[in-house]
């Protein structure tokens, strides 16, 4: 069983807040307070805590679109836009759990919005767990039509896909002004059944109302609330129920401060070493790279003084030496390299069942290659794939096209020879 600290806010930045402790088992662990945001959170102890924005900023709408986790959150925006007056990049979508028929709640508010809160709640030292629109903590009742009447709002849902908060009329009037009233007459199938909860301190303003309510419907049932509309919010939400906003853009930051934030200090220190270890390799790279350069040089220049002649770059010292060896009757004790040669080529070529090998000659570890191929394409994939491995180097000699073919001459040669 665990507690939560459940704070309300206002409709305006600045507004006093609404506060209570609950357990997720519906038991309140105090008496509902109201203040400021920063007494809210002196006030919450370290609980985890659920905060309720106003329903009135946020539109919760259905889909049945199948996917799932990132697939969802991008395919979101496009398959409820038809529902929305605003344009999409301005809002926030987030998705609730899947009801058992597909469909999936989607709770819609704007960005600007959630900055507000985020931005409050932050200066306010509040890390919230979860942000959940406050209707939300009226309960869906399946086959029941459940109402909540403040002094300023009625929040109201059927225990379906209808769910609303209209600020400004009285319950016979918001539910009047939906057509819930004329659906249920003509629908057997309609919900007949209404639960009302009312803060207490207007009871008496909607005493008409319950009773213009009570000859529509089969049957209502109003509950008064002596401590104000949170209690009765916040119980609902702490067992689990409502929409958490913070998802996507807004969940990934604010869970990951709110998890790492007694963590900060360790994850400084790790970073210093992190950037201590790359300094390290950076200097290691840098001596090992001026290493290598001066042992190029050296080897560059004995070559030079082997063969004067020579004024080719040396990319592969170990290959240059190999074709020394080879030069001065050496190459006996070296690898054998016609038949690797060979295999280097039918792999190439192999790779591409249109190319045609007509004839092969090899001399003095040069292999030439006349090969036939639709289009200079895939003659050249052919060569870059004989150079792939490293060991070979093949370039294309000549090629001219006849009847739709390319006729070529490719000559293959151990790389650095």
């Amino acid at each position: 069983m665990a507690d939560f600290f459940v704070i309300r806010l206002g409709e305006r930045a600045g507004a006093p807040v609404e506060w209570v402790a609950v357990g997720d088992d519906g038991t309140l662990r105090g008496a509902p307070a109201a203040g400021t945001l920063a007494e809210a959170a002196a006030a919450a102890g370290g609980l985890p805590v659920i905060v309720l924005v106003p329903g009135t900023e946020v539109l919760t709408a259905f889909t049945a679109i199948p996917a799932k986790g990132a697939r969802l959150m991008a395919a979101l925006p496009y398959a409820l836009e038809d529902q929305l007056a605003d344009d999409v990049d301005n809002l926030h979508f987030a998705p609730g759990k899947r009801e058992d028929d597909g469909r999936l709640p989607v709770a819609i508010v704007a960005r600007s919005r959630m900055q507000e809160w985020l931005a409050a709640l932050a200066a306010a030292g509040v890390a919230p767990a979860r942000v959940v629109p406050e209707n939300h903590g009226l309960a869906r009742i399946p086959n029941t039509l459940s109402l909540l009447a403040t002094a300023d709002r009625v929040m109201f849902n059927d225990g379906g896909d209808l769910e609303f908060v209209i600020p400004g009329l009285s319950p016979a009037e918001a539910l009047a002004t939906t057509g819930v009233l004329d659906a249920s007459a003509d629908d057997p199938a309609a919900p007949r059944h209404l639960l009302a909860y009312c803060d207490a301190a207007v009871a008496g303003d909607y005493e008409r109302d319950w009773a213009i309510l009570r000859q529509e419907l089969d049957g209502v049932d109003v509950n008064l609330l002596g401590e104000g509309p949170l209690p009765r919010l916040a119980v609902t939400v702490a067992s689990g129920t409502g929409i958490n906003l913070l998802q996507g853009q807004y969940g990934d930051r604010t869970r990951f401060a709110a998890t790492f934030r007694p963590w900060r200090h360790a994850a400084m220190l790790v970073a210093a070493l992190f950037v201590a270890g790359l300094v390290v390799k950076g200097v290691d790279y840098y001596r090992l790279n001026n290493e290598r350069d001066a042992l190029q040089a050296q080897f560059t220049s004995e070559y030079r003084r082997l063969r004067p002649n020579d004024e080719r770059e040396i990319a592969d010292p170990a290959a240059t030496i190999d074709s020394l060896r080879r030069s001065r009757g050496a190459a006996a004790a070296g690898p054998q390299v016609f038949l690797p040669l060979l295999q280097s080529l039918a792999q190439a070529v192999a790779a591409s069942e249109a190319v045609v090998v007509e004839a092969v000659s090899y001399r003095a570890g040069v292999v030439d290659v006349r090969l036939v191929a639709p289009d200079i394409t895939t003659l050249d994939e052919v060569v870059q794939s004989i150079g792939s491995s490293g060991r070979f180097s093949a370039s294309l000699q000549s090629a001219d096209t006849v009847n739709d073919r390319v006729n070529s001459r490719v000559q293959i040669r151990e790389a650095g020879s």
